[in-house]
């Protein structure tokens, strides 16, 4: 049986595909999971106590943060800056509350862009609400030229780290999409990847399966091997965690 992975979801308003709100996820992220051997499973935004978080996440063998905008500064002590946008605070409660019944049960986590922004406020870190990019590597694809989807930058990452092994490689060029970044590192995390600025591009825990990036692996995933590969390390750590627990 495929290991069943959570996938966090966000709320889109009604439009022309529905009549309602809907519960989504980025279907990027969905086929990278797939194509690891992953079944993922959107789980709706709700409010969410830490029992009900628990027995949630504890029928699942992995959990999936996704990208989007920006966690609420008063989660980590700081007032908006100008530029953050879309701050939804039952978003944050919700996924935070699904992170911490991870942590809590063993579950794997893998956090893309805005997730390990989560990871980290949730840990007791911070962010940097808006990265001077003058002169340093390109976060954005408004550097670009019109019409590109996303930045692109290389990523050095440790040798020997989780993420490297995930990988399988030190080195790799990541598609970007982020205007924050990490600053002071939540409790146990600990940094495994920068760009050339200095930023932090991946974190990792040393005594759990909890990896973040900062950049879009799934949006290269489906003829980027290294890519692809970290969501199938993650899918293979889910169903090693699905079977310890039958084992149990």
């Amino acid at each position: 049986m495929s290991p069943l992975i959570a996938v966090a979801g966000r709320t889109a308003v009604a439009g022309r595909v529905s009549r309602d709100a809907v519960a989504f996820a980025g279907r990027r992220y969905m086929d990278s999971v797939l194509r690891g051997g992953g079944e993922p499973v959107v789980v709706s935004p709700q409010h969410i106590t830490h029992d009900v978080a628990v027995d949630l996440v504890g029928r699942f063998d992995g959990l999936l943060l996704m990208g989007g905008p920006d966690v609420d500064p008063e989660l980590y002590g700081q007032e908006p800056h100008a530029t953050t946008y879309g701050v939804d605070r039952f978003q944050d409660d919700f996924e935070i509350g699904l992170l911490r019944a991870a942590l809590e049960l063993g579950v794997p986590v893998l956090a893309v862009c805005r997730g390990i922004q989560l990871v980290n406020v949730a840990m007791g870190g911070t962010l940097i609400q808006h990265i001077d990019e003058s002169g340093g590597p390109q976060h954005r694809p408004s550097a670009f030229p019109a019409g590109a989807e996303f930045a692109v930058h290389d990523v050095t990452i440790t040798e020997g780290s989780k993420v490297h092994k995930a990988l399988g490689t030190t080195t790799i060029t990541g598609s970007s999409f982020h205007h924050q970044g990490l600053d002071k590192l939540g409790d146990g995390l600990i940094a495994v990847g920068w760009s050339s600025d200095g930023l932090v591009e991946a974190v990792e825990h040393p005594d759990r399966w909890l990896l973040g990036v900062q950049w879009h692996p799934e949006d290269t995933a489906h003829d980027d091997p290294p890519h692809q590969s970290l969501y199938s390390a993650f899918v293979r750590a889910a169903g090693a965690f699905n079977q310890a627990r039958r084992r149990a």
